[in-house]
């Protein structure tokens, strides 16, 4: 079947509801080529022959990726899907599910061989979802064109020069042409021993077109409620921010008043050292030295032990708080410093999955229409491809 080309669900650029992410180590990569470095291999040294021949600026092709990628006319590739029955009878984790992979597997051995004007840059064959199916993206392209480009992009052109040509809608060049590729899977299937049961279009055997979309919806409700959870993450980490930061002015606040009554402790110790009431007075000429004793040394020295063992006691007792408010109000902090980390990498996800959910939605709005998907769904896919062979060249160097 015809699919609208979705390069980072086939790469598994992100990982969907409906896929078994502890099962995609067991997909199969044919090919996964740079979309742009494809069409400079193609296409470059034609695009140079074209511009020596023209006299105006104008007419000349500065990036023939990009012309097409913003025409009308073509598509920068198109994809194929082929899959062998359904979830019910080649269920991934069936009895027959191994020989569905197997018989895919053959078919795309000799795919490249039989469409030599099918440049397959992205094939895979997935092996996470519910049935296995076959993902192939190819530029189809035309060459000895008399008119503009002798070699360019023209699905209809590439598949008359393989003797596919079209008479009416119904017998269009593409449905000539997958037809005989379902041909070439139903050989393949016999040589297994299994034969080709031409459906209608009950539900349960919804064409993988069909399939496909409705996977690109639940993806979109999964993003939504991805969404939703990470807003509601940045809600509660906000509070707990907010929360900590009135802890630490509290803290801050109990700690000053500390300080003040320490000060306040000094200023009395220092009272007593200095204040004549606290001070031994001399012995008058005729009192004796028992009534000294009696009367003046010992009251003062029972009240300075008093007051000496209460200024201990709060002392001890408000090292104790400052060192404790102290230990306190940096955990706090560093609290804080965890949940705003913690916030910043919570709404850049939430960012990422708005970004995601936007694509979704466009797709999802305008499906059917697929010039528009396509072309979403390519300039995604370009960047993606674009990104990896940047990330590959610099591991090569």
């Amino acid at each position: 079947m015809m699919g609208k080309g979705s390069l980072t669900h086939n790469r598994r650029a992100f990982t969907a509801e409906n896929v078994d992410a502890e099962r995609t180590k067991n997909n199969i990569e044919y090919c996964n080529e740079s979309l742009k470095q494809v069409y400079h291999t193609l296409f470059d040294e034609a695009v140079n022959r074209y511009n020596v021949k023209q006299t105006r600026k104008d007419r000349m092709i500065e990036n023939y990726y990009d012309k097409i990628r913003t025409g009308k006319q073509e598509k920068l590739f198109y994809e194929a899907v082929f899959q062998i029955g359904n979830k019910d009878d080649m269920n991934v984790r069936g009895e027959h599910g191994e020989l569905a992979k197997q018989i895919l597997d053959e078919f795309m051995q000799d795919f490249q061989k039989r469409n030599p004007n099918l440049y397959v840059f992205s094939a895979h064959l997935h092996l996470d979802e519910e049935t296995p199916h076959l993902h192939i993206d190819f530029v189809p392209y035309t060459t000895g064109s008399k008119r503009g480009l002798d070699t360019r992009v023209s699905l209809k052109q590439a598949l008359k020069m393989q003797g596919f040509e079209g008479s009416n809608r119904q017998e269009t060049e593409w449905n000539l042409w997958i037809e005989s590729e379902k041909q070439q899977l139903s050989s393949v299937m016999e040589r297994h021993g299994i034969q080709w049961l031409k459906l209608g279009t009950h539900r349960k055997h919804l064409s993988v077109l069909n399939f496909e979309k409705q996977e690109r919806q639940k993806e979109v409700l999964q993003l939504d409620k991805q969404i939703e959870e990470a807003s509601h993450k940045i809600i509660i980490t906000e509070k707990q921010v907010q929360a900590k930061k009135a802890e630490v002015i509290q803290a801050e606040k109990e700690l000053t008043k500390m300080v003040s009554n320490r000060v306040k402790v000094e200023k009395n110790i220092q009272t007593i050292q200095n204040d004549k009431e606290w001070q031994l007075p001399e012995p008058t000429t005729l009192m004796s030295a028992k009534a000294y004793k009696d009367k003046k040394a010992e009251p003062l020295v029972t009240r300075l032990k008093e007051v000496l063992q209460t200024i201990m006691i709060n002392n001890f007792d408000l090292n104790r708080k400052l060192e404790s408010a102290g230990k306190r109000l940096n955990q706090i902090r560093q609290q804080i410093k965890r949940l705003e980390n913690r916030l910043e990498s919570v709404e850049q996800e939430n960012d990422v999955l708005k970004v995601e959910n936007r694509d979704l939605k466009r797709l999802k709005m305008v499906l059917g229409e697929e010039k528009v998907i396509s072309i979403l769904e390519h300039q995604k896919a370009a960047e993606i491809s674009d990104n990896k062979l940047k990330s590959r060249n610099g591991m090569e160097r």
